[in-house]
């Protein structure tokens, strides 16, 4: 594949104002948390110990709309999937929301980014599977978002490397708002003590990004190398439901056994440490993928050895805290 180093590093004024205006966003929604107390405090599950504002990922849903404006609303499914998830995500941020209510609207966009995506063009049992994929990971998505940065660089390390294969001029401005969004976010939250959380405001909403590139790339060239930019999460979130099972633990409430929370609670590592090392390790594993011509038994493989590598870690890491 041939890499568009230039088109990527090419920042418009527009690019620039729109930045100042999603950072002085940031500023207003701070005074506003903390005007109604829209705060994270910390219990026996959370991997943070200070009170934190909550909802920092509001950027995304506001950003993913000024691109709207800028663009004449192009992909007008995808801007309704994100600000309907937004929306409610951010509810719940304040108050929590029947479960069912929230899979509804997790549903309902999976439905709305596959359309926008191209869904129509590919066989139904295809679009069945990429249904219950994108409902998958957007969940996983949320239930990765428990340490400084993760959400915030782990997007990151799918972001970019799309953004070098990128062929479309209108995909490709799409993805520098949300790299944008993404790097102001990081500003506040990729720290020691963190100004904000994303909230499920932010990693729902980012969810429903990355699965809309990923499904719209798939689609566009019919290549299911793109399934693997997501390998660490769907490990992480698919093996530790699997572990919640075997131990009689209800799957969907919250709790701290995904390998990232025994690294940054059990083992006391710094959240930037283990945030790294996921963004890193997946941005490698995407610029490879990005490198390479690679089939269907070649994903399986990188899969599978995904998974044996993070059995042993997390196996070992267990094994230390006990």
């Amino acid at each position: 594949m041939t890499f568009n180093y230039s088109e990527i590093l090419s920042f418009s004024i527009e690019h620039g104002i729109l930045a100042v205006l999603l950072l002085a966003i940031m500023f207003v929604y701070f005074r506003v948390a903390i005007r109604y107390k829209i705060i994270d405090k910390p219990n026996d599950r959370s991997s943070h110990t200070k009170p934190t504002i909550r909802g920092g990922g509001i950027i995304f849903p506001i950003a993913v709309l000024c691109y709207a404006i800028m663009s004449g609303f192009s992909y007008p499914y995808l801007t309704i999937a994100v600000l309907l998830t937004g929306f409610i995500s951010f509810l719940d941020d304040l108050k929590d929301l029947p479960r069912s209510v929230r899979f509804l609207v997790h549903i309902l966009s999976a439905c709305l980014i596959l359309y926008e995506a191209g869904v129509l063009s590919i066989p139904i049992i295809m679009g069945v599977l990429a249904f219950v994929f994108i409902v998958f990971v957007i969940n996983a998505y949320n239930f990765m978002d428990g340490i400084n940065g993760i959400t915030g660089f782990y997007s990151l390390s799918i972001l970019i490397p799309l953004m070098l294969v990128e062929e479309s001029a209108s995909m490709l401005a799409l993805e520098k708002v949300i790299f944008i969004s993404l790097v102001i976010f990081l500003f506040f939250n990729a720290r020691k003590k963190a100004k904000c959380f994303a909230g499920d405001v932010g990693s729902v909403t980012m969810a429903v990004l990355m699965c809309f590139l990923i499904a719209q790339k798939i689609i566009a060239t019919n290549d299911y190398r793109y399934l693997c930019f997501l390998t660490l999460y769907l490990a992480d979130t698919g093996l530790t439901i699997i572990q919640r099972m075997r131990e009689g633990d209800k799957v969907l409430e919250a709790h701290r056994k995904h390998l990232f929370q025994v690294l940054s609670n059990e083992l006391k590592q710094p959240h930037m440490r283990v945030t790294m090392i996921y963004a890193v390790i997946q941005l490698g594993i995407n610029l490879f993928l990005v490198s390479v011509d690679i089939n269907v038994l070649g994903i399986v493989l990188l899969f599978a050895v995904a998974i044996i590598i993070y059995i042993i870690i997390k196996v070992r890491v267990l094994k230390i805290v006990k």
